[in-house]
């Protein structure tokens, strides 16, 4: 008899090491409950793959640019080395515009895609390099181009990340995008008009919860353009501002969402009707 129970007891310690069942009943593995990284070894490949494309690019670029000290090219972290930046950088635009177009074009849709802060800075820089019209249409098309590199990434690699980055705030896009699907285009646009969410985080949760790439990319190029121009145009008078808080004044911050509610006033009314 104490034979069996101690069997008995045996297996039962077996069992709980190997196996948790969960309040619905569910069994799950002990190992699974263990942290591990969130990516994949083939998930991460992709992405050091893309990092080496956009290496190589700048690579290339820099060959091509005379023999100089290049020492001040960095991620301008501030005003002043925004400033620094652009003093150097205006010595080459006008003999090497193609180089500096394709440098910058490929730092900004780098930065977009792996959602790199400072993106802000380098939209001062194409007002103060490129005026306000050439600027402009730089951004949107670099900035575009990037949130949609983040997108196709994130839809092969990003639901993990995502998951264990902002689960909250994932929960809330994913039933806001669920309730406004017939009008989704609208609230897209609000979104990007207005900081109600980061574009980082729309760029890279938008696949994950299912908005389609064609309304992603409408909502990111018309979206974008107002907060751009405003930027844009600050970097005309970059050695006149004293901080980033700078760029958005009361009126600024206010036309940003009046636009934003226009934006979205169809699918206010759709949703009451």
């Amino acid at each position: 008899m104490e034979g069996e129970l101690g069997k008995s007891s045996t297996m039962a310690a077996t069992c709980l090491k190997t196996e948790i069942v969960d309040t619905n009943g569910i069994s799950v593995n002990n190992e699974s409950k263990s942290t591990k990284f969130p990516l994949s070894f083939w998930e991460i490949t992709i992405a050091s793959g893309v990092v080496l494309s956009f290496v190589l690019g700048l690579l290339c670029v820099y060959l091509t640019m005379p023999a100089s000290d290049y020492s001040f090219l960095k991620l301008p972290r501030t005003l002043e080395d925004l400033q620094i930046l652009k003093d150097h950088l205006e010595d080459y635009t006008s003999d090497y515009t193609v180089q500096v177009l394709v440098g910058y074009c490929a730092v900004y849709i780098f930065m977009q895609t792996f959602m790199i802060p400072g993106t802000i800075f380098m939209s001062l820089l194409a007002g103060s390099l490129f005026g306000i019209f050439k600027g402009v249409a730089l951004v949107v098309f670099t900035a575009t181009t990037g949130a949609s590199s983040c997108y196709f990434l994130s839809k092969l690699i990003g639901r993990p990340l995502v998951f264990s980055l902002w689960p909250d705030k994932l929960t809330f896009f994913k039933a806001q995008v669920a309730k406004r699907r017939e009008r989704l285009l609208n609230y897209m646009l609000f979104l990007r008009v207005t900081p109600t969410l980061p574009n980082t985080f729309i760029n890279v949760a938008s696949p994950i919860v299912d908005v389609p790439y064609h309304t992603f990319l409408l909502g990111t190029i018309v979206g974008l353009i107002p907060a751009t121009y405003v930027t844009v145009r600050a970097g005309l008078t970059l050695g006149e501002l004293q901080s980033v808080g700078d760029l958005y004044d009361f009126n600024s911050i206010a036309t940003l969402f009046l636009i934003g509610l226009v934006s979205v006033t169809p699918t206010l009314i759709g949703s009451k009707s």
